[in-house]
């Protein structure tokens, strides 16, 4: 029988009673039956270091064979790939950048340029709730349908997440287990929108009974895993999605439980199987499906979306940004949740780090997006970064025991006073941003391309998502992530899925012009277009 395990947590120590079958558990599923779930971003591949933790005794075993290692004391394990090994006392620290109970800083806020009338999707109810299903977040407003008036709103991670970082791994995920789709249907429908659609009806003083229809806007592989359909073709080439169409179901087909005997939840339309409904949704929100353009939607989230028009031309994409700007894969890197750092100005000589963190807090817990932009930028602007990404040499030879070597190459401390100790940037870290941001800026010159159109020739770039909420134009574009705009070309949007799913249930009108754009718009695979991946390999440089 194994021996307690000592956690070391950030608000202080505490010990884990472990029975006989524990030990046949890797760490991070044990951590999270006993309500310590950690960022298992990757889907327990061990492939992003979300859920690393600190070894400080004991001995471990790896979790696909029976060998028995004692790693050195502060040694950094992959928890997913690790199991306890028998009849041992154990004790781990766990950096509060890897637990998943912080509270994400999800963007509710919109901005719609265009007027509604007060049509509701159905008039014979009073109260309706719009929901935008992301990847990583998810947001929900509860609707007074006569008057479109928002009662109250809700936001949380989705609980997904536990399973996957991204829609690839959710959607290995259903491929390698019989009974994945179902897991990750409840773990949308009954582990966050019903308690999302509880909350703001507690706040709003209404029964459930009240809330009469549903709007969702997300992604395509999310409308396939809320239906409970297996998204696994998507996976595949030719990514064929099994529906796009705008689909109703009644609640309790889904898992949630609302509304009387004629309740419905509306999925809105998809435009493609990369391309997704939340997309739909933003087209309709920011006004530009009517513009004469051009004009571009650039949404930079777990995913990247791009769209662009040229007069009566709708074209559209998807960028293999991967994790990066969630913090996914990174030394430091952390989701945009309270505590995380969200600013960074830098200064050379001396060396010195300013760091501005989401709601103050003296000891950030990691490193978010917004700020990883901001290190690029900065990095480069003071000479402390090379184009390629590299540190300067001269800077190292300046920053003394700033700059440290490990296993995996050279890494900068922004910070000694973090949460679970330092917080660094590494080499490896800056050359995974470079891919990420490389993805999106080739994504957006080659759909320019496409259409013979030049960024400085763009009316507008409509820039959706709480990431861009919180992203500093300048540095943006002075990084290379939006290649050739100004800011005054650059119009923040927010959170345009929910913007687009809350006119659905406010105007009827509005689902069927989302219809309307998903049957014009023409979607392209970046790798087949001529001259991407010239592209992408230049924009991997820093200007």
């Amino acid at each position: 029988m194994a021996a307690p395990l000592q956690l070391i947590l950030p608000d202080g120590p505490t010990d884990l009673a472990v029975g006989p079958g524990d030990e046949q558990l890797t760490l991070a599923e044990l951590l999270s039956r006993r309500g310590h779930p950690l960022n298992t971003r990757c889907g327990g591949r061990g492939l992003c270091g979300g859920c690393e933790v600190e070894w400080q005794g004991g001995a471990v075993r790896a979790h696909d064979h029976e060998s028995i290692s004692v790693p050195a004391l502060g040694t950094r394990l992959r928890s997913c790939q690790w199991r306890l090994a028998p009849g041992t006392a154990a004790s781990c620290r766990v950096p509060a950048r890897s637990l998943l109970k912080h509270a994400p800083a999800v963007v509710a806020s919109f901005k719609l340029n265009v007027s509604s009338a007060s049509d509701p999707l159905d008039p014979t109810v009073s109260y309706g709730a719009a929901v935008d299903l992301g990847t990583t977040t998810v947001a929900l407003l509860l609707v007074e349908l006569r008057t479109g008036k928002i009662k109250a709103e809700s936001s949380s991670f989705n609980a997904q997440i536990r399973i996957g970082e991204d829609v690839i791994t959710r959607i290995q995920h259903c491929y390698q287990n019989n009974a994945g789709v179902r897991e990750l249907q409840l773990a949308i429908t009954q582990e966050t929108i019903q308690p999302l659609l509880e909350q703001a009806c507690a706040q709003a003083g209404l029964p459930l009974a009240a809330v009469g229809v549903m709007t969702i806007a997300g992604n395509t592989t999310m409308q396939h895993l809320l239906a409970g359909v297996d998204p696994s073709p998507l996976g595949v080439h030719p990514f064929a999605p099994v529906f796009l169409e705008h689909r109703t179901y009644a609640p309790s087909e889904l898992g949630l439980d609302f509304g009387g005997t004629g309740a419905q939840v509306h999925l809105l339309p998809s435009p493609a199987a990369y391309v997704g409904a939340d997309l739909a949704a933003g087209l309709v929100a920011t006004g530009m499906l009517y513009e004469e353009g051009p004009v571009l939607l650039v949404d930079v989230g777990t995913n990247g979306e791009i769209i662009a028009k040229v007069g009566e031309r709708l074209v559209g994409c998807a960028t293999a940004a991967g994790p990066a700007f969630e913090g996914g894969g990174l030394t430091s890197g952390t989701r945009g949740v309270q505590g995380a750092v969200e600013r960074i100005a830098l200064q050379r000589a001396p060396w010195q780090a300013e760091l501005g963190v989401i709601g103050g807090a003296a000891h950030p817990i990691g490193i978010c997006g917004s700020a990883y932009i901001d290190f690029l930028w900065e990095g480069r602007r003071c000479g402390i970064l090379q184009s390629s990404g590299r540190f300067a040499d001269d800077f190292v030879q300046e920053a003394g025991a700033a700059i440290q070597q490990d296993e995996y190459g050279r890494k900068l401390q922004l910070t000694a006073s973090g949460a679970s100790g330092p917080l660094w940037i590494s080499e490896v870290d800056v050359a995974r941003l470079l891919q990420a941001k490389a993805a999106i800026a080739a994504g957006i010159k080659t759909l320019l391309g496409l259409l013979a159109t030049a960024p400085a020739d763009v009316k507008t770039v409509y820039l959706a998502g709480g990431f861009g909420m919180h992203l500093s134009l300048e540095h943006a574009i002075g990084s290379g992530l939006l290649p050739g705009f100004k800011p005054a070309q650059i119009q923040i949007v927010g959170n345009t899925s929910l913007g687009g799913a809350y006119l659905a249930l406010h105007d009827r009108s509005f689902l069927a012009e989302m219809q309307t754009a998903c049957a014009r718009l023409e979607t392209i695979e970046l790798n087949l277009q001529p001259g991407f991946e010239d592209t992408y390999i230049d924009q991997l440089a820093l200007p």
